[in-house]
Protein backbone atom coordinates (compact mmCIF):
# COMPACT_ATOMS: atom_id res chain seq x y z
CA UNK A 1 0.00 0.00 0.00
CA UNK A 2 1.30 3.54 -0.86
CA UNK A 3 1.88 6.08 1.73
CA UNK A 4 3.79 9.13 1.61
CA UNK A 5 7.47 7.38 1.86
CA UNK A 6 6.50 5.60 -0.94
CA UNK A 7 6.02 9.24 -2.91
CA UNK A 8 9.23 9.89 -1.24
CA UNK A 9 11.20 7.77 -3.38
CA UNK A 10 8.75 8.31 -6.33
CA UNK A 11 9.95 11.59 -6.63
CA UNK A 12 13.67 10.62 -6.12
CA UNK A 13 12.60 8.11 -9.47
CA UNK A 14 11.24 11.34 -11.15
CA UNK A 15 14.17 13.26 -10.87
CA UNK A 16 16.55 10.49 -12.17
CA UNK A 17 14.09 9.92 -15.36
CA UNK A 18 14.57 14.44 -15.96
CA UNK A 19 18.35 13.39 -15.39
CA UNK A 20 18.34 10.86 -17.91
CA UNK A 21 16.30 12.53 -20.46
CA UNK A 22 18.98 15.66 -20.16
CA UNK A 23 21.77 12.70 -20.71
CA UNK A 24 23.17 12.50 -23.93
CA UNK A 25 20.97 9.77 -26.01
CA UNK A 26 18.85 9.51 -23.02
CA UNK A 27 15.95 8.24 -21.69
CA UNK A 28 13.74 9.23 -18.98
CA UNK A 29 13.17 5.54 -16.84
CA UNK A 30 13.91 6.58 -13.24
CA UNK A 31 14.65 3.78 -10.52
CA UNK A 32 15.59 3.93 -7.06
CA UNK A 33 16.10 0.59 -4.78
CA UNK A 34 15.31 0.89 -0.97
CA UNK A 35 16.08 -1.17 1.97
CA UNK A 36 15.48 -0.52 5.79
CA UNK A 37 14.22 2.93 4.90
CA UNK A 38 17.47 3.86 2.89
CA UNK A 39 18.06 3.85 -1.23
CA UNK A 40 21.26 1.23 -1.56
CA UNK A 41 20.53 1.70 -5.43
CA UNK A 42 19.35 4.03 -7.87
CA UNK A 43 19.65 4.93 -11.78
CA UNK A 44 18.07 5.77 -15.29
CA UNK A 45 18.35 4.21 -18.59
CA UNK A 46 21.66 4.60 -19.68
CA UNK A 47 21.31 1.98 -23.10
CA UNK A 48 22.98 4.40 -25.84
CA UNK A 49 26.07 5.64 -23.25
CA UNK A 50 27.48 2.39 -21.83
CA UNK A 51 26.20 0.84 -25.26
CA UNK A 52 24.30 -1.92 -23.47
CA UNK A 53 20.90 -2.49 -24.27
CA UNK A 54 20.16 -4.60 -20.87
CA UNK A 55 21.45 -1.24 -19.05
CA UNK A 56 17.70 -0.15 -17.78
CA UNK A 57 17.32 2.13 -15.41
CA UNK A 58 15.71 -0.83 -12.96
CA UNK A 59 18.95 -2.90 -13.80
CA UNK A 60 21.20 0.15 -13.09
CA UNK A 61 19.98 0.65 -9.96
CA UNK A 62 19.95 -3.32 -9.55
CA UNK A 63 23.41 -3.39 -10.26
CA UNK A 64 24.51 -0.13 -7.88
CA UNK A 65 22.60 -1.63 -5.17
CA UNK A 66 24.17 -5.04 -5.19
CA UNK A 67 27.80 -3.36 -5.41
CA UNK A 68 26.17 -0.99 -2.57
CA UNK A 69 25.52 -4.07 0.16
CA UNK A 70 28.03 -6.45 -1.64
CA UNK A 71 25.10 -8.77 -2.24
CA UNK A 72 23.25 -10.13 -5.72
CA UNK A 73 20.23 -10.84 -3.41
CA UNK A 74 18.18 -7.81 -2.75
CA UNK A 75 15.72 -9.60 -0.20
CA UNK A 76 13.31 -7.71 1.15
CA UNK A 77 14.21 -4.01 -0.97
CA UNK A 78 11.37 -2.12 -3.05
CA UNK A 79 11.94 -1.24 -6.23
CA UNK A 80 10.57 2.34 -7.17
CA UNK A 81 10.16 2.94 -11.11
CA UNK A 82 8.59 5.81 -13.19
CA UNK A 83 7.29 3.26 -15.81
CA UNK A 84 6.14 -0.30 -15.55
CA UNK A 85 9.35 -2.78 -15.45
CA UNK A 86 9.64 -4.60 -19.04
CA UNK A 87 10.02 -7.90 -19.17
CA UNK A 88 13.50 -8.47 -18.89
CA UNK A 89 13.67 -5.90 -15.74
CA UNK A 90 10.74 -7.59 -14.45
CA UNK A 91 12.31 -11.56 -14.31
CA UNK A 92 15.46 -9.73 -13.42
CA UNK A 93 13.41 -8.46 -10.09
CA UNK A 94 12.56 -12.28 -9.04
CA UNK A 95 15.89 -13.15 -9.55
CA UNK A 96 17.67 -10.35 -7.45
CA UNK A 97 14.77 -11.18 -4.56
CA UNK A 98 13.37 -7.91 -4.14
CA UNK A 99 10.25 -7.59 -2.06
CA UNK A 100 7.80 -5.69 -3.84
CA UNK A 101 8.46 -3.23 -7.33
CA UNK A 102 5.81 0.02 -7.21
CA UNK A 103 5.64 1.63 -10.28
CA UNK A 104 4.10 4.67 -11.54
CA UNK A 105 3.09 5.16 -15.23
CA UNK A 106 1.42 1.55 -16.58
CA UNK A 107 1.06 0.20 -20.12
CA UNK A 108 -2.49 2.59 -20.71
CA UNK A 109 -0.54 5.45 -19.69
CA UNK A 110 2.06 6.10 -22.18
CA UNK A 111 3.04 5.13 -25.67
CA UNK A 112 3.12 1.33 -26.97
CA UNK A 113 6.65 1.74 -27.83
CA UNK A 114 7.94 0.89 -24.09
CA UNK A 115 6.86 -2.45 -24.05
CA UNK A 116 7.83 -5.27 -25.73
CA UNK A 117 4.24 -7.04 -27.17
CA UNK A 118 0.33 -5.84 -27.64
CA UNK A 119 -0.67 -8.33 -24.88
CA UNK A 120 2.01 -9.49 -22.39
CA UNK A 121 1.57 -8.21 -18.99
CA UNK A 122 4.83 -8.08 -16.46
CA UNK A 123 2.62 -8.31 -13.80
CA UNK A 124 2.00 -11.71 -14.94
CA UNK A 125 5.36 -12.38 -14.30
CA UNK A 126 4.67 -11.26 -10.42
CA UNK A 127 1.74 -13.09 -10.45
CA UNK A 128 2.90 -16.60 -11.41
CA UNK A 129 6.76 -16.53 -10.27
CA UNK A 130 7.30 -18.80 -7.59
CA UNK A 131 7.77 -16.18 -4.79
CA UNK A 132 5.11 -15.26 -2.62
CA UNK A 133 7.19 -12.53 -0.97
CA UNK A 134 6.92 -10.54 -4.03
CA UNK A 135 4.19 -7.69 -4.54
CA UNK A 136 3.79 -5.26 -7.02
CA UNK A 137 1.92 -2.16 -6.98
CA UNK A 138 1.24 0.52 -10.48
CA UNK A 139 -0.36 3.79 -10.59
CA UNK A 140 1.99 5.65 -7.78
CA UNK A 141 1.69 8.99 -9.04
CA UNK A 142 0.83 7.96 -12.80
CA UNK A 143 -0.47 11.41 -14.06
CA UNK A 144 3.22 12.59 -13.20
CA UNK A 145 4.87 10.17 -14.53
CA UNK A 146 3.36 9.72 -17.40
CA UNK A 147 4.06 12.91 -18.39
CA UNK A 148 7.79 11.96 -18.77
CA UNK A 149 7.02 10.37 -21.80
CA UNK A 150 5.33 9.90 -25.28
CA UNK A 151 1.30 9.82 -25.17
CA UNK A 152 -1.01 7.13 -26.21
CA UNK A 153 -1.47 6.76 -30.07
CA UNK A 154 0.70 9.82 -30.06
CA UNK A 155 2.60 9.89 -33.80
CA UNK A 156 6.27 9.79 -33.51
CA UNK A 157 9.09 10.27 -35.81
CA UNK A 158 11.54 7.28 -37.17
CA UNK A 159 13.99 8.65 -34.83
CA UNK A 160 11.83 8.96 -31.62
CA UNK A 161 10.67 5.54 -31.67
CA UNK A 162 12.46 2.77 -29.86
CA UNK A 163 10.75 -0.93 -29.69
CA UNK A 164 8.68 -0.14 -33.03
Amino acid sequence: MADSTDETFMRRAIALAQEGLRAPGGSPIGCVIVLDGKIIGEGHNETEGQHDPTAHGEVVAMRRAGTAISNWELRGATLYSTLQPCGMCTMASIWAKIGRIVYGAGRDDVHEMYFEDRHFDTDDFIRDAYRKDLSIEGGLMAKECAELYFKPGQALTFEEQANL
